[in-house]
């Protein structure tokens, strides 16, 4: 049985899973103060260094150095039905850890600089290797890290400026086996690709305080083109002509662009509120195309894509219950970024989020932070390489942790 070049094509949604629970492939989980309140105003308040991920600008709240380390845990449960095979593949995603670290040191009254390392994007999906839609599934796996410098000046007492670099290094490794093209041996390799790159972005943001009690926060972050370079291995010769060949290939992804407005009023001295509306900008996502001079045409594979720009609606709640305490509630939508397939079973999110900080002292607290995401459930269909078109539905839940240190000199 045999598959053309766009066949082979449509196993290669590697980096497209909604499995890091925010819409297309991006990752949210850059804090445990902000995931105690569904990220609601991470823009504007300022809490802790770990704002540096959302607006350089508010480095200026900072009168003393501060440092913060994250850990935050992704424990993903999705299900994909296969109606035509009758299968069910459980928990595609596995559990995932998430690090970050954040440093910020003010220069004087008006000036400050900091560093970011986190990440905005990475995914990682694994089908079983028996399941006879394995031509379309298989093992996907993204991941990216974000080296952020940036610097913030204060123009006036009510607004102040923020602006940073961004250099990025991601990996990806995609792994399609042959399913139901092979009765006999579903769990064989159809295709494999693994490569690196590093690339350049950048981002910018205000901060504009009404008062010490509100504030508002306006941020963006420019795409960042990653084109991996790696290796391409074809087992059945239909891309490079020749059955279990191995080629040096690229394939070019957009990280893309967000832009955040967030919002932060203390009502009093106990009770503050925050919301945050923020935009990715997936309509520049075309086509997944991977390329080789050994590829019979120039072209491994390629994929046309139909994604939309994104949006995601937070609002949360602080709640001061003494100096020692401090607790948090949030809820989110997040919008999905395409219509659903296997490789990018993506729905509407919804976010039930709880935290605490607890002051060991003025200068060492602890942030802890839960999130329960509800997806909606999505069938949808997908043609197969023969031509056949098979029905699916997915159904997910998440559950996300995540602990953060804060230490202030």
């Amino acid at each position: 049985m045999s598959i053309n070049k766009n066949n082979i094509a449509l196993i290669i949604t590697a980096i497209l899973s909604s499995q890091a629970h925010a819409s297309g492939y991006q990752v949210s989980e850059h804090s445990a103060a902000g995931l105690g309140r569904a990220y609601a105003g991470d823009a504007a308040v300022a809490d802790t260094a770990a704002v540096l991920a959302r607006n350089p600008a508010a480095m200026t709240r900072f009168k003393h150095a501060e440092i913060s380390g994250v850990a935050s845990i992704i424990n993903p449960s999705i299900n994909i039905n296969d109606h035509t095979h009758g299968e069910t593949a459980k928990d595609i995603s596995p559990v995932s850890f998430v690090p970050a670290s954040y440093y910020i040191q003010p220069i004087n009254d008006k000036t400050a600089i900091g560093l970011a390392i986190f990440s905005n994007y990475g995914v990682t999906t694994d089908y079983p290797k028996a399941m006879q839609a394995g031509s379309l599934a298989g093992k996907t796996s993204l991941e990216t890290v974000n080296f952020n410098p940036n610097i913030a000046y204060r123009l006036s007492p009510q607004l102040s400026i923020g602006a940073g670099v961004s250099l990025v290094y991601g990996t990806a490794e995609f792994n399609r086996r042959l399913g139901s093209l092979s009765y006999a041996a579903p769990s064989n390799n159809l295709i494999n690709m693994e490569g690196s790159d590093w690339s350049w972005g950048w981002n910018i943001g205000a901060l504009y305080e009404l008062d010490n009690n509100n504030r508002f926060g306006l941020s963006y972050r420019s795409q960042v083109d990653l084109n991996f370079h790696g290796h391409f291995t074809d087992y059945l010769g239909q891309a490079t002509s020749k059955p279990n060949q191995t080629v040096a290939a690229s394939l070019a992804l957009p990280l893309p662009a967000i832009a955040e407005f967030s919002g932060f009023h203390q009502l009093n001295p106990q009770w503050a509120i925050s919301y945050s509306v923020q935009w990715t900008q997936y309509n520049k996502f075309k086509e997944i195309r991977a390329v080789s001079s050994q590829c019979a045409t120039g072209t491994c594979f390629v994929k046309k894509e139909n994604f939309k720009d994104t949006y995601r609606w937070a609002v949360g709640t602080t709640y001061t219950l003494n100096p020692t305490w401090t607790l948090r509630y949030g809820f989110a939508i997040d919008q999905n970024a395409g219509q659903a397939t296997l490789s990018i079973p993506d729905t509407d999110r919804y976010w039930y989020s709880a935290g605490t900080t607890y002051h060991y002292s003025p200068a060492l607290s602890v942030d802890l932070g839960v999130s329960y995401i509800h997806s909606k459930k999505a069938d949808f269909v997908e043609q197969t390489p023969t031509g056949e078109n098979d029905s699916f539905t997915s159904s997910g839940k998440a559950y996300l942790a995540a602990a953060q240190i804060n230490y202030r000199f």
